[in-house]
């Protein structure tokens, strides 16, 4: 039965809303006591993750009255790191790791020297990751930060739309911490107050990401990667020095867009100076679209409430074939290693997980089937402060991109398109991009291989 808007059913008035808010509102402890031992609890994402439910879980699980519990995620930050995260805590709360980063690493380092493990690694990309933890995992707890209640009775997940939302649907308890430094984002990034347990109320600033320095690698390749960008181009940047370098040296460009994954400041301040305004794209023309968000200050205040941004789940915005439906769509990721056949290992180092896939080959082939789209992948041809090359004749890891979807790489040293080139003349391709001191070996190593 079709109802006018302002004679609403009494279930959907703003008082309404205010009173479901109210009965849901709880304290952290009593919060965090609504799960039980042997849950399976999803923490959000980088900024996203909440610190005082965090606190809250990771005491009840210290004092022994929780325990067993598995905890799945990407990208922890120092807020877990700090609470559910500790090392001593390893046994009751069990890491679950999609992605890792230094947090892990150190986990693990330690965990090494005594014999046992502190970190479960799940491998899967980044679209995917919203069915592995509804579907395969089946997790039955969310843990997240939202902004604060709307008048329609929803909360906005603002930097991290990611998996919480498909989380937030399927999980038995989802529980929230309502910030008011969380922007309010447009998109498809909502929950319901009638879908949520228990919510918390804790105004904390959001994490800020520093800038790494750059390096005058960085910058020659951020120029190499700009001269390959055309006017008009949608881009896809992941975060560090690298594609800082990029988005500074775009500067000249005009009617960029932008569909990624990640928001950084870069792309933010591509916007502000004009150089974004998505007035040429084909797939949701004169927005901006990403999945999560990680900056400073000033980035989560541009955020809030501009209509010009919009957020929506991973599984939408790394799917290949959304990416691609971006006319002119560049995809930038960062490597670790690439091999002499052109396969990239962008997660492993020195034996051990570094990072994860993340959404690299989504946003490879995404751009690379998309009508004049560019993926390329860039890295230092050194490492080890120049000890080591990053172009190698064998992976010491997983492929993370294989051969056949690679398109162009980019070192300081030059920039190669493979697609359409036969193995030898890859070779000899990769070979150039790597420093000059180490192409003699490589190009020995080449040709025991039968390469060249």
């Amino acid at each position: 039965m079709a109802v006018d808007a302002d004679k609403r059913p009494l279930e959907f008035a703003m008082t309404d809303f205010a009173a479901l808010y109210a009965e849901r509102l709880s304290t952290p402890e009593a919060a965090a006591a609504l799960i039980p031992s042997g849950a399976k609890v999803a923490m959000a994402l980088g900024v996203g993750q909440p610190p005082a439910l965090l606190r809250a879980l990771a005491d009840r699980a210290e004092a022994r009255q929780v325990g067993d519990i598995n905890l799945y995620y990407l990208l922890s930050t120092a807020i877990a790191g700090e609470t559910v995260m500790r090392y001593e805590l390893t046994d009751r709360i069990r890491p679950h790791s999609l992605f890792h980063g230094a947090i892990e690493r150190k986990l693990e380092a330690r965990a090494i020297e005594e014999g046992r493990r502190a970190v479960w690694f799940v491998p899967t990309g980044f679209q995917q990751a919203p069915r592995v933890l509804t579907q395969e995992i089946g997790v039955d707890a969310l843990l997240a930060t939202v902004s604060p209640m709307d008048a329609e009775g929803y909360f906005s997940f603002g930097t991290n739309t990611d998996y919480a939302l498909a989380v937030s649907k399927s999980a038995q308890r989802v529980i929230l911490e309502v910030n008011p430094h969380m922007p309010r984002v447009f998109g498809d990034c909502r929950v319901h107050v009638s879908k949520v347990a228990a919510l918390v109320e804790h105004a904390a600033p959001l994490l800020e990401a520093g800038k790494a320095p750059q390096q005058p690698q960085d910058l020659a390749i951020g120029a190499l990667i700009a001269g390959l960008v055309e006017d008009g181009a949608t881009l896809q940047m992941g975060i560090g020095a690298l594609p800082d370098a990029v988005c500074a040296a775009l500067h000249d460009h005009r009617d960029l867009g932008v569909h990624t994954e990640m928001l950084t400041p870069g792309l933010v301040e591509l916007m502000k100076a004009g150089v974004v305004t998505n007035a040429r794209k084909t797939l949701h023309p004169g927005k901006t679209v990403f999945t999560f968000s990680m900056g400073d200050r000033s980035t989560y205040q541009f955020l809030h409430e501009n209509p010009a941004v919009e957020a929506y789940p991973v599984d939408y915005v790394n799917d290949p074939a959304v990416i691609a439906r971006n006319d002119r769509m560049v995809s930038v990721n960062a490597t670790l290693q690439i091999d002499l056949f052109g396969a990239c290992c962008s997660e492993h180092l020195n034996g051990r997980q570094y990072t994860a896939a993340g959404g690299q080959l989504d946003f490879v082939r995404g751009a690379t089937a998309s009508q004049g789209g560019k993926s390329i992948i860039a890295c230092h041809s050194t490492a080890a402060r120049g000890t080591a090359s990053r172009i190698v004749a064998r992976l010491d890891g997983p492929v993370t991109t294989p051969r056949n979807d690679v398109q162009y790489v980019v070192t300081e040293q030059g920039a190669v398109n493979l697609k359409g080139l036969t193995d030898d003349a890859r070779a000899r391709a990769l070979i150039g991009l790597a420093a000059p001191e180490f192409r003699e070996g490589l190009e020995r190593e080449a040709r025991a291989m039968g390469l060249i």
